[in-house]
């Protein structure tokens, strides 16, 4: 049961970007080229949906809480990938 809550929390932030993509115009103007998204989607997707949310909602104003919220978003894209790399193999 915990690998399920583990790939539904992994998979989360992708369906997420995936629903806005094809059923929102979120994204829109957001990134100036189509390799962004893409890098996004693979690579780091809750970093990608901070980017949009503060790009839509703040109107691109970084201020101190945008930036703690970035921080915590690249920790949990680069969370899993850390833990990886920790493990010792026999």
């Amino acid at each position: 049961m915990p690998c399920l809550f583990v790939a539904g929390a992994l998979v989360l932030p992708r369906l997420t970007i995936l629903y806005l993509w094809l059923m929102t115009n979120w994204f829109v103007g957001v990134f100036g080229s189509l390799i962004w998204p893409i890098l996004g989607f693979f690579v780091a997707p809750t970093t990608m949906l901070w980017y949009s949310v503060v790009e839509n909602v703040y109107a691109g104003t970084w201020g101190t809480f945008q930036i703690v919220v970035m921080v915590i978003a690249v920790l949990i894209d680069i969370s899993p990938s850390a833990k990886k790399k920790g493990k010792k193999s026999d």
